[in-house]
């Protein structure tokens, strides 16, 4: 059991730095590639912080902890299927990061989808 909460731990940690580092670059390179031939980049700065602020509307954080919270029941159920509650435990435990990745994950995706569809909508040829 040590052993498993010293690895949800790390793996935690390397999770959250590969957020913020995909959240970084993401903002460093507005998330989208755009043909930019004939563009006014001064108002493409300023449509992408505009088309920004929409997606910051998306929960990243709500869908997250609503997944991790699904995840910890359906391991948990599945450990108490296959093992005791110690195995139960374990398996919440490993569902629990699971969907909280996967959830954190499905909200930066959707994020970025917002980012394009906005600019693409004001006229931009979106090129990824």
């Amino acid at each position: 059991m040590k052993y498993l909460s010293v690895a949800v731990v790390i793996l935690l940690l390397s999770l959250s730095g590969c957020a913020s580092h995909k959240q970084s670059a993401y903002r460093q390179q507005g998330g989208i590639i755009i043909d930019k031939k004939g563009v006014d980049m001064a108002q493409y700065h300023r449509d992408l912080d505009e088309c920004r602020a929409y997606a910051e509307q998306v929960p990243v954080a709500e869908r997250a902890a609503t997944s991790a919270a699904g995840g910890a029941v359906v391991g948990g159920v599945l450990g108490a299927i296959v093992g005791d509650s110690d195995t139960a435990k374990r398996g919440a435990g490993v569902g629990a990061v699971g969907g909280a990745v996967s959830g954190a994950s499905s909200g930066y995706h959707e994020k970025q989808l917002i980012v394009k569809r906005c600019i693409s909508g004001r006229g931009y040829r979106v090129l990824n």
